[in-house]
């Protein structure tokens, strides 16, 4: 059974009914980057239905999560906001249970961040234009830890359209591309199925052939990937190279993220006929391609819940879920709580009055 998510400021979407239970149970909510729609979208449970809040950022792509910190990606940025629980006691106490502010903004140039992820207490991206994985910097816009072995040389032109990346073992292990080029722009002659899947540690390409893989993920022990342009979800046998098939979903599938037996998933409609011409997925009917987030059982191949973003929203890059919070809050515009509040280490904090640790 369908609901329509009505709260008062929200996207226009409907959800299968039991999609705010299941967040609500689990303790957790959804955040999305649709950089189409140039936001960051907050997938909470309210009274039942699904309160799909908002926050505005320049073309958003990709989103990194940990405890208390997150990082978003956006068209010359990387964003970095912690959790102030003093903060969201300012707002609703009542309803609010996490608060992030903003602490960095590091400027990188339009490089067309893709996936990002936290390691070793930083923020590791992919860098699609020059092909290469990378970190921030202190002196540049950006630091080169990583290429495919086929990419000889550090240009902007997106040579292979590396876009994303599983972490394994507290470091980057596995990234997706879609196509073995060192010519600009060379992945877009054979995107049908000219994907790959290379591990890191021996810069070995372990699966070829893929339509469009995105999101890899090691997760349970496994290695999973979105296949894009079939609108699959699968995994990778780590002895053939062969993608899995667990169901297939009616998108362009992006952005994925799990929790216990449960994978959400991004969908995205698709309209670009010069990125996607060719693509199976494309090859549907503009009305049996819907964007939203799907849930499914990794275990099943069942579809659990789903939402269906409508008008303004048609593609979706990531999902990521924010474990222990039902209901947060992202301020990057409220100028007077911005201004007002202060986040000290201990020693300072401890000749602060009580009065004004509030």
């Amino acid at each position: 059974m369908e609901s329509p998510a009505e709260p008062p400021n929200a996207l226009r979407s409907v959800h299968t009914s039991n999609l705010p239970e299941i967040l609500d149970q689990l303790g957790i909510s959804i955040l999305v980057t649709t950089y189409q729609s140039g936001k960051l979208v907050m997938l909470r449970p309210e009274a039942g239905v699904l309160n799909t809040h908002f926050r505005v950022f320049e073309k958003p792509m990709g989103l990194a999560v940990e405890p208390n910190r997150l990082a978003i990606g956006s068209s010359m940025q990387v964003w970095e906001f912690h959790n102030i629980p003093a903060a969201a006691a300012k707002l609703d106490p009542a309803v609010n249970d996490a608060c992030f502010l903003p602490r960095v903004a590091h400027w990188t140039g339009d490089i067309q961040i893709h996936e990002m992820a936290w390691v070793d207490d930083d923020v590791v991206f992919i860098n699609t234009l020059f092909s290469c994985l990378a970190r921030r910097s202190g002196i540049y816009n950006f630091e080169p830890v990583w290429r495919p072995p086929f990419i000889t040389k550090y240009i902007p032109g997106d040579c292979c359209h590396l876009n994303g990346l599983a972490v394994r073992d507290n470091r980057i292990r596995y990234v997706s591309a879609l196509g073995e080029t060192d010519e600009p722009a060379g992945w877009r002659v054979n995107k049908k199925d000219g994907g790959l899947l290379i591990d890191l540690d021996t810069n070995e390409i372990i699966a070829r052939g893929l339509s469009m893989p995105h999101s890899p993920r090691w997760y349970d022990g496994k290695l999973f990937v979105l296949h894009s342009g079939t609108g699959g979800f699968g995994t990778i046998d780590m002895g053939t190279g062969k993608y899995e098939s667990i169901v297939e979903l009616p998108g362009f599938t992006r952005g994925l993220s799990f929790h216990g037996p449960l994978a959400f998933i991004g969908l995205s409609q698709v309209r670009e006929a010069a990125v996607f011409g060719g693509v199976p997925i494309a090859e549907r009917d503009l009305s049996e391609r819907i964007c939203g987030v799907w849930v499914v059982n990794i275990q099943t191949g069942e579809i659990v819940a789903f939402v269906k973003f409508e008008d303004a929203v048609q593609e979706i890059f990531a999902v990521e879920v924010l474990v222990g919070s039902r209901y947060p809050e992202l301020v990057n515009e409220d100028r007077q709580l911005l201004a007002g509040s202060f986040e000290l280490p201990d020693h300072a904090l401890a000749d602060v009055p009580p009065e004004l640790r509030k």
